[in-house]
Order: structure tokens, then sequence, then C-alpha cells
């Protein structure tokens, strides 16, 4: 071989990264607060607790994806959104046990790394950190020649978060006759896009650019809204009330997340009515025919954060939250699972 090889020529272009990392620069740092004790390009992220509030201090830590929605971004070529999904589905998550998010880091891997684009998705990853009041300490992007299709990549993300050992909410202290309060989603979040590319491009050849009146934008417009981040209501009602438990609507909807949270011998009657569906989930539901259970299993069905409180202390909470769209949506009674009330 006389031709001398070199990293480029496997694919794998480090100016690029190098370009990527000076593009995001500008969006990672807007979302440092001043515990982050590092800048970019370190092999670490380095974090500096202040722990004068807690005196038994615990750390939450979560970790998840944004699943096939990024296959939406993908052919929209729109990138600058997916990266708040990522930083909800795991903020959210640690926020259910009354944690307080710290920091975020991120992975993004991909076959060939486009700069401009890296930077896009990055900062979608800072928008929602600053959502979520975390500081994006640290991340890789990672170039894998071979390994994704053109044009394709994957990310993940990692949070850590902070609570007081005895005001971890983990749903222990929730007893018959509780009220479940639930407060609004964005749209579909991140969970069930493999059902709804089934129905909109597998079976009825929609187009993303499609404008559907039921909906008041185009299809892509309503299947990229970014999954809402709940830390500042969370916040909010857990230093002043008393939250028994808290439930991500994530994947599984109803049916597998609100037991999560629920002691043995007891289940919740949800009312149906008591909220407002969002159209994109009866638009759906009437186009792929689908039973209303199995919406309710897959869906958020507009609900994207439910609270648990003592059935005394609800009017206080609603009223806390009455510049919101909160509903009360069920209750907590004896028996088993979820129950769909009419």
């Amino acid at each position: 071989m006389e031709k001398s090889l070199t990293y480029k020529d496997a694919g794998v272009d480090v100016s690029e990264g190098a370009k990527a990392v000076h593009l995001m620069k500008e969006h990672v740092q807007k979302t440092f607060s001043k515990n982050v004790l590092c800048g970019l390009g370190g092999f670490g992220g380095l974090f500096s607790l202040d722990l004068k509030e807690y005196k038994n201090p615990v750390l939450v830590s979560g970790t998840d994806g944004v699943g096939t929605k990024l296959k939406i971004a993908f052919m929209m070529d729109k990138h600058d959104t997916v990266g708040q999904d990522c930083v909800a589905m795991c903020v959210n998550d640690i926020l259910c046990q009354g944690a307080k998010p710290l920091f975020f880091l991120d992975y993004v891997a991909t076959g060939k790394l486009e700069a401009e684009k890296v930077a896009d998705i990055v900062k979608g990853i800072a928008d929602g950190c600053l959502k979520g009041q975390c500081s994006l300490i640290g991340g890789e992007t990672a170039e894998m020649p071979g390994f994704y299709s053109d044009g394709e990549y994957d990310m993940a993300g990692f949070t850590v978060g902070i609570v007081d050992y005895d005001k971890i909410i983990d749903g222990s202290k929730i007893k018959e006759g509780d009220v479940l309060v639930g407060i609004s989603s964005s749209g579909i979040h991140s969970n069930g896009y493999s059902l709804v590319r089934k129905i909109f491009f597998d079976t009825l050849d929609y187009k993303l650019d499609q404008y559907i009146e039921e909906l008041g934008c185009t299809l892509g417009e309503e299947l990229l809204k970014p999954t809402r981040i709940y830390t500042d209501i969370v916040m909010k009602l857990i230093n002043k009330h008393s939250i028994k438990g808290m439930v991500h609507m994530t994947g599984g909807g109803f049916y597998e997340n609100i037991p999560r949270i629920i002691p043995k011998g007891l289940g919740v009657d949800v009312e149906i009515g008591s909220f407002d569906i969002l159209p994109i989930f009866e638009y759906m539901q009437k186009l792929g025919n689908i039973k209303q259970e199995d919406m309710f299993a897959t869906f958020n069905m507009g609900i994207g954060m439910i609270f648990v409180v003592d059935k005394d202390d609800v009017d206080h909470v609603m009223e806390d939250l009455k510049d919101e769209k909160a509903y009360r949506i069920g209750k907590v009674v004896k028996g088993v699972g979820v129950n769909l009330c009419q």
C-alpha cells in the first residue's frame, strides 16, 4: 500500500469534532451555575455541592434517551429540539422522588459528524437544562462510521439531583382517599413514537409538512413539540405542600406508571372527562381505530405529571396551580391497578 492512511480516511474527522465543540461552547456555558468548576474540554465535569440546606443529602440519578422520536427529527432535518426531550426524560424522572436537579451529561453518537448539526442538538440539550434548572457539565460526541445510517444519530442523557433523606418522596404515605392532580403535557412528549409512525407513515402515508386542521399546525410541528420539563412546578409544590407521590407519565402510559408509586392493596380510579385530552391523541385514536385502553396504555393523553396529595390539601395545591392547566383526575381506592371511570 503506497498511500499513508489517516483516521479521516477511516471516516473519523477530528477537525470536524473540534469545530463542533467550538460551536456548542456558547450553548453549554449558559447552563453553568456557580457550582460548576470546569469548562469544556476536561476529562471530567466538576460540580461543587452546597450542602448547607441538607441534613442528610442523598444523590438521585437518572438516565434515558429520546427513542424513535429521533426519526421525526431526521425526516424534518430539524435537530434543535430533541435535546430538550432527552433532558426532560431524565430530569422529570428524578423530580418524582423530590430531587432538585444538579447537573446533566449527554452522549451523542453518529456515523458522520456534522459540526453544525451537533451544535443544534446540544443547543436543544442546553435549552432543556435551563428549563430543568441544571448545568450541562459534560458529554461525549462519538463519530462511528459504518455503525449508523447516513444522517442519523442516537443520544442518551444522564442527570444527578439531590434531596434530603427525610424529604424523599416514594409514595409510601399514600392512602385511600388521596387525590390525583394532573398537570398538562405539551403533546406526545417522547413515548409511543413507534405507534405514531405506524399510524401516520406506514399505514396512511401522511407527510410531515401536511397541515392538519384539528391540530392547528403541520404534522411535523406537532410531532416535534418538545417534552415539557416540570422542575419549576415540582420545586414550588414540594417546598410548600406535603406531596405524597409523583408520577412522570412516560412509556406505559397510565397503566404502568401510576402503580409504580401506589402501595400494595391500593389502586387508582382515573376519571375520563376530568381533564382535556389533547387533539393529537383524539386524532390518532380515530385514524388508527385504537381502543381507549390501548391509548391510555401507550400515551400520556395530555397529562405529563401527576401529584398525589391528601384530600384535605388538594384545594391549596390547586390554588397554587391556578396558572397551570391542572386537573383533579382521580383518587386512590382499595384495589389493584388503574381503573378508567366514565
